[in-house]
């Protein structure tokens, strides 16, 4: 009877998880082998995959000077946006921790740039902004600066869209004000009656008990930012402009996909970019145990 009872659980159990193993399957993990698949052939959409083993890697390794240098620009986005982001969520988050009146009303408008963010009205709107004759150059005019066109100068358009990811905080402010709010207050009490000031205490309570959030974001920012592709293709002219200066290694793998119906070598391209956010992502989590502290391990 015993048996029976698990046995029509566990069906009652697989039952709700119908829906999301029809989805992971057919979604996630067929599309994945697919694409897998598609990166060992030569497919230009309008013809069957023809199959070419490992070819497109080592074109891509050897002979494709574009990879190299939207891997480099992707990387010098990411060790910007990310710290940048991050700090800003925190000092926010500090600043919100303060118990001021209406919380929430400052909380939301805070995150709402994390909603809107990522959509193309944004960017076209902060190209408006950092145009030769936009918003900001307009501001600096009025202190006798003239202020170059940074979307169309090399030299700073990557900086304009590292602007907009840090602009993009909220989500990450929110979860580290939830994770302040944990933080025990009677640690803060006990320090300062130790003659602790607010900067030591930052470093040696908020700081270590902030850091299983602070992990959490990492990871997510990481794996975001490596995704970056709506800034640089609405910021840019949609090409990589100027100068390929926001040739973002998404952007290119969209150009190879969709502009030459390259699929087979934009597909290789994919799996490329998820082996590197994989490692970037177990580095983070092999380093963690030397830097995020668990409130319920000892000795540490």
């Amino acid at each position: 009877m015993k048996s029976a009872r698990r046995r029509q659980s566990n069906w009652t159990a697989y039952a709700f998880l119908t829906p999301w193993l029809i989805g992971f399957f057919c979604l996630t993990l067929g599309p994945m082998l697919g694409s897998l698949y598609l990166s060992l052939t030569q497919y230009n959409l309008l013809s069957p995959p023809q199959w070419i083993g490992t070819e497109n890697y080592r074109q891509i390794f050897t002979q494709d000077g574009t990879f190299t240098a939207s891997l480099l620009l992707t990387f010098k986005y990411v060790f910007l946006s990310v710290p940048l982001r991050l700090m800003f969520a925190l000092a926010i988050a500090l600043a919100l921790n303060k118990g001021i009146r209406a919380l929430g009303i400052y909380r939301t408008v805070y995150y709402i740039p994390s909603l809107l963010g990522g959509s193309v009205a944004i960017a076209i709107v902060w190209r408006q902004i950092f145009d030769g004759s936009g918003a900001l150059n307009q501001f600096l005019a009025w202190f006798g600066i003239n202020g170059p066109s940074w979307i169309s100068h090399p030299d700073y358009i990557v900086y304009t869209i590292v602007s907009l990811s840090t602009w993009q905080f909220g989500s990450a402010m929110v979860i580290f004000l939830a994770g302040l709010k944990q933080v025990p207050a009677d640690l803060y009490e006990a320090s300062q009656i130790d003659g602790a000031g607010k900067v030591k205490q930052f470093f040696r309570i908020t700081l270590p008990m902030l850091s299983p959030v602070l992990f959490f974001n990492l990871v997510m920012s990481i794996i975001n930012s490596f995704q970056a592709f709506t800034p640089a293709y609405v910021i840019g002219d949609g090409r990589g402009g100027p100068l390929d200066a926001t040739m973002f290694y998404t952007l290119y793998l969209y150009l190879k996909g969709f502009s030459f119906f390259d699929m087979g070598y934009a597909s290789a391209l994919a799996w490329i970019m998820l082996v590197i956010i994989g490692a970037f992502t177990a580095l983070v989590f092999l380093t963690s145990r030397f830097w995020v502290f668990y409130g319920d391990q000892e000795g540490r």
